[in-house]
Order: structure tokens, then sequence, then C-alpha cells
């Protein structure tokens, strides 16, 4: 019997070493699972990171793991960058007021058709294609978001004044996994856009969630945003006016700190702001010691 070639026993070897890695990892793995098992984990997903393909299915696995281990995570998608794209196609003005959009009649319409006809339709359809058991919803479904209008300078943009907790618990208790389109409306049936960190904040609260996560297209909160260094790992609530104040948090990470802040103080456990660009990103967070981005705490 003639001698095996050393490339195939160190091919042998890799494969064994990679399996004992896995197995590691699962058991590493095992003391979070449990511990997150049946809890509520509130993740907003949006912007850039919903159109590059590469991230999109790395996102909707790690979900689709979350809901098979027992976790039941609620998935609340924003869609900025498409929304934008197909308002300039159709050739429908854009212009924004202290960095939000401003929505009329026209813009609602293409809002409605953006998120509800295609980012959600093409998320669930993504989710329950690879296994999964996902039911896309808005706010107007059994008048899960009940809003009123932000303010008459931003048109048909919402603020979140009520929440159907029943409603979402109903859903999960049916083992379905929710993708909810941030619009809402009022008492009259007059519809709104909201903005999505809003939105799943608010849902967070209502749910008691145990941790909201917030995909951004960052690394979390810059110590030195202007050279986008220095990560600031963790965030307590009382530092945020002043952080505010200094412009370390400017822009659009502003109103995502400030509805980590009213989830914390509304029974959210944890709070999170993570890059969504980072491979596995959610179970980084979530089946680690170490976790990554930016945690708010009270």
């Amino acid at each position: 019997m003639g001698a095996i070639a050393p490339d195939i026993i160190m091919e042998e070897i890799m494969t064994y070493l990679k399996a004992m890695e896995k197995a590691a990892v699962l058991s590493d793995a095992l003391p979070y699972i449990q511990s997150f098992h049946g809890k509520i984990v509130v993740i907003k997903y949006g912007g850039n990171a919903m159109i590059n393909e590469e991230i999109n299915r790395s996102i909707i696995n790690d979900v689709m793991l979350m809901h098979l281990v027992g976790i039941k995570p609620i998935i609340v998608h924003g869609g900025g960058p498409e929304i934008s794209a197909m308002l300039k196609k159709l050739e429908i003005p854009t212009r924004f007021v202290n960095g939000q959009r401003y929505t009329d009649e026209n813009a609602m319409d293409v809002v409605q058709m953006v998120l509800i006809g295609r980012i959600n339709t093409n998320l669930v359809s993504r989710i329950n294609k690879n296994g999964g058991n996902a039911l896309g919803i808005n706010g107007v479904d059994g008048n899960l978001l009940r809003c009123s209008q932000q303010n008459p300078d931003l048109g048909f943009v919402g603020k979140v004044e009520s929440v159907n907790a029943d409603f979402m618990q109903s859903v999960l208790d049916n083992k379905l996994l929710p993708v909810v389109s941030p619009i809402g409306m009022d008492a009259e049936g007059q519809i709104y856009n909201i903005n999505a960190d809003y939105a799943a904040g608010k849902i967070a609260e209502a749910m008691q969630a145990e941790k909201m996560l917030l995909l951004t297209d960052v690394e979390g909160i810059y110590a030195n945003p202007a050279e986008k260094k220095g990560i600031i790992s963790e965030l307590h609530c009382d530092e945020v006016p002043a952080l505010i104040e200094k412009g370390i948090i400017a822009g659009g990470m502003i109103p995502k700190v400030q509805c980590c802040v009213s989830a914390l103080n509304n029974g959210v456990k944890s709070t999170h702001i993570l890059d969504g660009r980072k491979p596995h990103s959610i179970l980084l967070e979530i089946f680690t010691k170490e976790g990554i981005g930016t945690m708010v705490t009270k």
C-alpha cells in the first residue's frame, strides 16, 4: 500500500481543524442561545446596506438563524436611498428639512410604493425562499402604528403615538417573523411616513424587547467623527446631550441615539448601533462576549 500524499494529509488536517473550530464556535454560542431563547430582538435595517447584495444575504441569514434557535426577531426596514432614486426617476422634487425628508402627497405615494410594494415584498420573499416564515406588514395593518403629524413643515411625516402590541404579539405567537414597513395612520385615516429608527424604537418599547439593534453604515459612534476614529464602545444616556452639543453625535446619528435613549427609558433592556456592512454583525453582537459597535446604556 503506497504512502498517502502530503497534500492529502494536509487537506484532511485542515478539514478536521475547521470542523473543530466550528464546534468551538457553536459551543461558545450555546449560553447566549439559551439566554435569548424566547426573547424579542428588534432590528432596524435600512439605508445603503439594503442595496448591497452580499450584505443583504448576510443579514437575512443572521435573522433566520436567530429565528430558528428560538429568538423572536422583528425587522423594521427603511429605504431612503431607493425612495430618493424613485423620486428622481419620476422627476418629483426632493428636499430635506433639518435632515428629514419633506413628504407631500406625491412623495407619499412613492414612499408607500417603494417601502410596501417593493422593499417589504422583496425582503419577505427572500426570507421565505430560504426556508423562513416571514410576514410583511406595515403600520396601518392592525392599527400597528398610530401616529400624528410630526411637524407641518415636514408634510406627511408621522410621529408614533401608540403601538398595537397585542397585534404584534399575535404575529410572534404564530411563529411568524414580522417584517415591518414604517408607514402609519392617524385617527382620521391619513397615512404618514415614519422615520424607521423611531418606528423601531417605539415597537421595541411596546414589546419590551430584550435588545434593539440599529444597523447603519458606520462602525458605531466615533469619538473623533471628523476622522472616523475612536469607536465609543459604550455610551451612557446621561452623556448624550453633551456629545450632541459638541457635535460628536450629529446628523443622522442623532435620531438613532435619541431613540436608543427613549427605548432604554421605557423598558428595553439594551440598545446597540452596529455597522450593518460588517458580515454577521448581528450574530457577533448577540452570540459573542465582545460585541461590536456602540452600546447605549442607562
